[in-house]
């Protein structure tokens, strides 16, 4: 006697739960990717769409402004991620193996800048950056560095927003990388103090392999928050001075919604998920578990 089918071991019904969400997905995020391509192809009138092929990116590479947003953009991916990394790798290893409330409360203090608002923060480093009255200037100044105008300055304003950022993005490294640690065998790590590894050792060959899938996470993720980059250049430098500080992001932005040129703002766009889709390459062949290669 044959049983009675249900629902539940409907094969396809598991499709159903997850079709509002595939349908969100579709309409906010498949379709505008597929329209980008499309609109970066076309040049836009009021009385007509022309296709132009890539006319539109054949105009890119000769605007000076958007070579200097390409550079800046690289220059900031680069600098961000590895101090990032850095950083958050060195105090994790710092405090990893300390007591749990100690622990807590530096992934705590080092987390605030994460969970506050971008715009907030922007505003606030905004006005200690101030040359006038700014307690960042006052500081220089006592030291006897010097000072003056960092954001206003083509020679520190990229130095100035990578800085901001990886303060403000450093917590979660912190976070994740004290959380992979804390799945690492303690037998391990106590043998090779036995053996007479220093800490530097432990970390070179023991801790940082065993976190490379962290670390593979955090640069993927680090480098596509950097495409994306725009509260802080908007908030602190608004792309100047001369440009110093124009990202892919923000001139995507000022052609669209200043220029009006959605044609080559949606050329940026294309350009930039390219990117983005390449950076994250690695991320996928780490998630393969033999790092992509066939046995």
């Amino acid at each position: 006697m044959k049983k009675k089918s249900t629902y539940l071991n409907n094969p396809y019904t598991g499709y159903f739960f997850i079709l509002p969400q595939f349908l969100f997905f579709a309409v906010f995020t498949i379709y505008p990717v597929f329209e980008g391509f499309r609109i970066s192809l076309y040049k836009t009138t009021a009385v007509q769409n022309t296709f132009v092929g890539l006319e539109n990116y054949r105009t890119l590479f000769t605007d000076p402004v958007f070579l200097r947003s390409v550079f800046n953009t690289l220059f900031l991916v680069v600098v961000v991620t590895v101090c990032m990394l850095f950083f958050g790798m060195l105090i994790s290893v710092a405090v990893f193996d300390k007591n749990s409330g100690y622990i807590s409360l530096i992934r705590g203090c080092y987390y605030l800048p994460v969970i506050v608002s971008t715009v907030v923060m922007s505003m606030v480093w905004k006005f200690l950056l101030n040359p006038a009255n700014g307690l960042v200037n006052y500081l220089l100044k006592k030291a006897g560095v010097g000072g003056g105008n960092l954001l206003g300055n083509p020679d520190t304003v990229l130095w100035v927003i990578a800085f901001v950022t990886v303060v403000a993005s450093v917590g979660q490294a912190i976070i994740m990388y004290v959380a992979s640690m804390g799945g690492i065998s303690g037998d391990i790590l106590e043998a090779a103090k036995v053996d007479g590894a220093s800490k530097f050792q432990r970390t070179f060959h023991i801790i940082m392999p065993l976190t490379k899938p962290t670390t593979l996470y955090l640069s993927v993720t680090s480098v596509i928050s950097m495409l994306k980059l725009f509260v802080i250049i908007q908030l602190l430098t608004d792309g100047g001075p001369n440009n110093s500080s124009m990202t892919m992001m923000y001139y995507l932005y000022r052609n669209a919604f200043s220029y009006d040129k959605k044609n080559i703002a949606a050329a940026v766009g294309v350009m930039m998920f390219i990117l983005a889709v390449i950076m994250a390459i690695p991320q996928f062949r780490s998630m393969s578990g033999n790092g992509g290669k066939k046995k």
